[in-house]
């Protein structure tokens, strides 16, 4: 194990301290992931990572998303600073979505876990399957 990690017990003791004592609502580590693990977060930071998109063109590519969903979660990322809205003054205005500078470096980390996902999927479905046969 790296000797740089903190252990857990030491790190909830900061985050503690950090809020204002007793209370980890405010966990730094739990605030940032919950934004970028939605059901459908890591597909569109995917999808705009290889370049910008506009409005359509994302409902066509994520065609389970219901067109509330994705305004709402591309609201979601955009809010949290990893995707740029851009409105172009076309008729009818047309826009266009695109990662930040701070969804691009979000993205790396991103991109090391969805790597992992696509390799060990088989693993996890296999091991899901172990255990609730195990559990019936």
């Amino acid at each position: 194990m790296d000797s740089s990690i903190v252990n857990l017990r030491s790190k909830l003791e900061i985050y503690k301290a950090q809020s204002g004592g007793g209370n980890l609502a405010d966990c730094p580590v739990r605030d940032v992931i919950q934004g970028i693990s939605s059901r459908w977060s890591s597909l569109l930071m995917m999808a705009l990572a290889e370049k910008p998109y506009r409005f359509g063109e994302l409902r066509r590519l994520v065609p389970d998303i219901s067109q509330r969903m994705l305004t709402q979660t591309l609201h979601d990322l955009q809010r949290d600073g990893y995707v740029h809205r851009q409105v172009f003054p076309t008729k009818p205005p047309s826009v266009e979505y695109s990662l930040t500078d701070l969804g691009r470096s979000m993205f790396g980390a991103l991109h090391q876990l969805i790597q992992w996902a696509e390799l060990n999927h088989d693993a996890v479905r296999s091991a899901r399957s172990v255990f609730d046969a195990a559990e019936t």
